[in-house]
């Protein structure tokens, strides 16, 4: 039986996320705390002497710098995937989750109820979101049978990576914490399909790293 191994990393830290604000397809850099995190989990996986075949990486800037630390230290090149971005979220973008509730009190609470087919206005509904996610993870699956693969993304995208490998469903509640430069492990056996072996992984951090406000 074939498998496929996936380590799924968030980004480091920005100044929005440190801000709790919702960043989509904004293209926000990481802050000082966001490129140590980023170095601590390049080392992190040098230390557990990790071989992987391929990196991917979101081409949105702070996914890509910090897929950049990986590339330094391993001297790889990063794969750069658009479908890889962060959901966007239309008029909620850039606003931070205190905010929206009385700035955009209706597409707010469309997207607290997750209603699966809205698309807060100019956005990406759950649905159109999860049909791209799917279809990267299945095409980088296919590519990449049996190999190691390392993917840098986002919150979200990674919280739908993670329904797709647990079977949650799409309207269910977020359980899984995702919190910057998180190292999480995902698999697909042939035949069998997706499992989740292990989760939001931050003991190579110094300090707390700050969860996804994106639901």
């Amino acid at each position: 039986m074939t498998t496929t191994k996936l380590c799924l990393i968030r980004h480091g830290e920005t100044a929005w996320n440190a801000e709790r604000r919702l960043q989509g397809h904004t293209d926000i850099p990481l802050n000082a705390k966001g490129e140590i995190q980023a170095l601590q989990m390049a080392q992190a996986l040098k230390d557990t002497k990790l071989t992987f075949d391929v990196l991917y990486t979101s081409d949105l800037k702070r996914a890509a710098d910090t897929a950049k630390a990986v590339v330094q230290l391993f001297g790889v090149k990063a794969r750069v995937e658009s479908a890889l971005r962060e959901r966007h979220f239309g008029v909620l973008q850039g606003l931070s989750i205190s905010d929206a509730p009385f700035l955009k009190p209706d597409i707010w609470q469309a997207h607290i109820a997750r209603d699966l087919d809205h698309e807060l206005e100019g956005g990406e509904s759950i649905q159109q979101f999860a049909l791209r996610v799917q279809k990267a993870l299945d095409q980088i699956q296919e590519q990449h049978a049996g190999k190691t693969i390392l993917i840098v993304s986002h919150g979200g995208t990674l919280d739908m990576m993670y329904r797709i490998a647990s079977n949650q469903a799409l309207s269910a509640e977020r359980i899984a914490s995702v919190p910057n430069a998180s190292l999480n492990w995902i698999a697909h056996h042939q035949g069998a399909g997706w499992v989740v072996d292990q989760w939001a992984d931050t003991r190579h951090l110094e300090g707390p790293a700050l969860d996804n406000v994106d639901l």
